[in-house]
């Protein structure tokens, strides 16, 4: 059988000139301008997905899944090496068999993808049964069948870290050298994006231990409230991880709940460290503490999103809070959630002027003022998280939970 393809090559081929005597385009011109096509279109898509990716693992998800779509193959999949760099790691896999191929693990001594990375150098096999270097293993894992594929290294400063391959392609062709071309660009400009991934990263993490630090010192100033940014900080990811949100939402949780007090920095210890209550006039400085620590953050263009949590985590859901007096839903979300595990935690351990309140306690308190002080989705998410917490690890201890590990 001839497919729809072939006959019109066939056609191409067949007819010299057209009515007016012109000669017809050249066959293989044709397939070179479309194969370079196919190089451009991949090029353009990864570096579209590749500039705007703060995750390793999204940012290899993205590449298979661009390489198998313009290269119009069956599986793509992104190797990595581990840690100890003696193994290949199955980072991803879009397509046939993705699921099953997830734990898939590669010595380099005994696969195409291990000779390749072993040896730097990219390869075609239209037909795997033919090579001696296939590992059949992987197959009967997954329960695909591999008939032909490309592999090309992810190579960085001369160094290997991994391969990406592509599977078989779907109309049944072999892979071309065009389509060789087009994986060895993708893979240098992957390598390149995998090693700014990891950087970005690591400042990323740099910033955290930074954040608290500073933290640990706001609180070296008063010593009932030690450990108060970070239980605040992990209060407040319970509740949204439970309602949920976003990924990206949680990152910016975390930096606005372990910052969130950053500026009473720049409130007097008389103030701060006061054994009574405050007067009316210690009360009107103690709030400018929101502001000021948006106003410290406010250079640091990463922390702009947790800056407004900063700035607004005092709000009342009625509109009676500070510094802007914002109401109900225009409050950030994040912002809301802050205020209640703030407070929780304000009311769960000991201050120079009163004892801790029992949770339970607490928690009426957050109902007592639902809908007025705080908002009703914010503690409802906080209370199911907190009970559902304190159910998985058998319940708290002290005043405190065992939290998970937010990073």
């Amino acid at each position: 059988m001839i497919n729809a393809e072939a006959r019109e090559k066939l056609a191409i081929l067949a007819e010299p000139g057209d009515s007016r005597g012109e000669p017809k385009p050249n066959l293989w011109h044709i397939e070179a301008t479309r194969d370079a096509n196919v190089v451009l279109d991949l090029l353009c898509e990864v570096g579209k997905k590749v500039g705007s990716t703060p995750e390793p693992v999204q940012l290899v998800q993205h590449v298979a899944q661009m390489t198998k779509h313009v290269l119009r193959a069956s599986a793509s999949s992104v190797f990595l090496f581990d840690d100890e760099e003696r193994d290949l790691l199955r980072e991803f896999t879009e397509g046939q068999a993705g699921e099953a191929s997830k734990q898939v693990r590669l010595n380099t001594e005994s696969s195409i993808a291990g000779w390749v990375a072993r040896h730097g150098q990219p390869l075609i096999v239209n037909d795997v049964t033919g090579d001696q270097r296939f590992n059949k293993s992987v197959d009967e894992i997954t329960g695909f069948v591999t008939k032909s594929l490309i592999c090309v290294p992810l190579i960085l400063h001369h160094k290997t870290i991994g391969v990406i391959e592509v599977i078989n392609k779907i109309d049944g062709d072999n892979f071309s050298e065009r389509d060789l071309e087009a994986m060895v660009s993708v893979a240098s400009t992957t390598a390149i994006s995998i090693e700014n991934v990891r950087l970005n990263q690591n400042v990323l993490d740099s910033y955290k231990s930074t954040i608290k630090v500073l933290a640990a010192t706001i609180e070296a100033k008063d010593p009932y409230t030690c450990g108060h940014s970070q239980r605040v900080m992990e209060y407040a990811l319970l509740a949204g991880t439970l309602l949920p949100l976003p990924a990206e939402d949680l990152e910016v949780l975390e930096y606005a709940g372990i910052l969130h007090d950053i500026g009473k920095i720049g409130i007097t210890d008389s103030i701060l460290t006061k054994p009574g209550p405050l007067t009316p006039e210690e009360w009107n400085v103690m709030r400018q503490h929101s502001l000021i620590g948006a106003n410290i953050l406010n250079e640091i263009p990463f922390l702009e999103k947790a800056r407004k949590l900063i700035l607004h985590h005092h709000e009342r859901y009625d509109g009676n809070g500070y510094p802007d007096e914002l109401k109900g839903e225009d409050i950030p979300i994040g912002a809301r959630l802050l205020a209640v595990a703030d407070t929780f935690d304000t009311m769960t351990t000991n201050r120079s002027y009163r004892a801790a309140l029992s949770e339970d306690c607490a928690i009426n308190e957050l109902y007592k003022h639902s809908s007025t002080q705080f908002c009703p989705v914010a503690v409802e998410a906080f209370t199911l998280a907190l009970k559902s917490t304190a159910s998985e690890t058998g319940g708290a201890k002290g005043n405190g939970h065992h939290f998970p590990n937010f990073g």
